[in-house]
């Protein structure tokens, strides 16, 4: 089976940035749906649809909800084998979003302050009331970011980078570190397999929440998972309100790092990463740019670097953005 994802350009973008070592961007935002979500809701999909015509079922419907990212990819992934989706997304949402969604022809349902309660209405609302009115109609629930098929979807990631690495004649001794955001812990999951089967198990990840939305950050400190009463954000996408329990589990075993920076500090990554790259993306990403920019004393945890030594940044993307909101960006980081 062709899955709609693929392979994405690894950038040294050493002389943009005045780093301790050469900086290399994994740019998932290249992919046809605009994040890395796509790796891995192709694979969830994908298996779903095959499953379900081995169990010669007549008709087929993809569910989701979502922060915005993983619904497009699931829109996307769904539209590429012919089945309808439905989405439900919190009110934060941001109008681009729900814009391709639209133009994926997917069914777009609003409802909940996160993405917590948007998830929680499509299982007990709207894919029941759909049962009743279609019951011979095969429902598949596609969860954003806890399912195994999707972190070894978002582990391509690593086999990808693994091969352009050695294209490079980059030694994997020199990959000192990985960095990405988290919302519920998906693309960490995928990174930690990736990296696992890629025989990497040493490289570190660090990885990056805000203030604002820290479920990682607080189970760490508080020794377990929490779930965070709320979450209000400007980095939307990563509004999770817990992390998975696979992402803890994998915490207690692999080399990582949680840190925080403020919802201003990923807005100032976003218009960072359009100055110098002239391209979007949501402050759920620009909050890895800003690590290699701003923020690169949180590199620190990765100990001393050298010149020779790789830092591998997971630019993941996301639609969630028209160029107007820059200019709203532009005057929160200015007060």
């Amino acid at each position: 089976m062709v899955a709609p994802s693929t392979n994405t350009s690894l950038v040294d973008v050493s002389s943009k940035y005045s780093g301790p070592c050469r900086f290399l961007f994994k740019n998932e935002l290249e992919q046809p749906s605009g994040s890395f979500k796509l790796r891995g809701m192709s694979k969830l999909v994908g298996s779903a649809v095959e499953k379900a015509k081995l169990e010669s079922s007549s008709s087929v419907h993809v569910y989701t909800s979502s922060g915005g990212n993983a619904g497009i990819a699931a829109a996307y992934a769904s539209k590429h084998h012919n089945v309808p989706c439905t989405v439900v997304l919190p009110v934060t949402s941001k109008q681009a979003a729900l814009d391709a969604l639209t133009l994926l022809g997917a069914t777009v349902v609003i409802h909940g302050a996160h993405w917590g309660e948007a998830d929680t209405y499509l299982k007990e609302v709207v894919m029941k009331k759909d049962q009743e009115i279609q019951p011979d109609t095969l429902a598949i629930y596609c969860h954003p970011f806890d399912n195994e098929i999707l972190w070894e979807g978002h582990a391509d990631i690593v086999d990808d980078v693994a091969s352009q690495l050695k294209e490079m004649n980059v030694s994997p001794s020199n990959v000192k570190g990985i960095v990405c955001s988290c919302g519920g812990g998906g693309l960490y999951n995928g990174i930690v397999t990736g990296l696992r089967r890629n025989n990497l198990s040493e490289v570190p990840v660090l990885v990056l929440e805000t203030n604002q939305t820290p479920a990682f950050y607080q189970s760490v400190a508080a020794g377990k998972p929490i779930v965070l009463p709320k979450v209000e954000t400007l980095s939307t996408t990563l509004g999770a309100p817990y992390i998975c329990e696979k992402t803890w589990e994998i915490f207690q075993s692999h080399p990582t790092f949680v840190e925080i920076m403020d919802d201003l500090d990923a807005v100032q990554g976003t218009i960072d990463y359009y100055e110098d790259f002239g391209a979007l993306v949501e402050p759920a990403c620009g909050i890895t740019v800003a690590a290699a920019n701003k923020k690169q004393e949180l590199l620190s945890v990765f100990g001393e670097l050298k010149p020779d030594d790789v830092i591998v940044f997971i630019i993941c993307g996301g639609s969630g953005i028209l160029s107007e909101l820059l200019e709203t960006y532009r005057g929160l980081v200015a007060k």
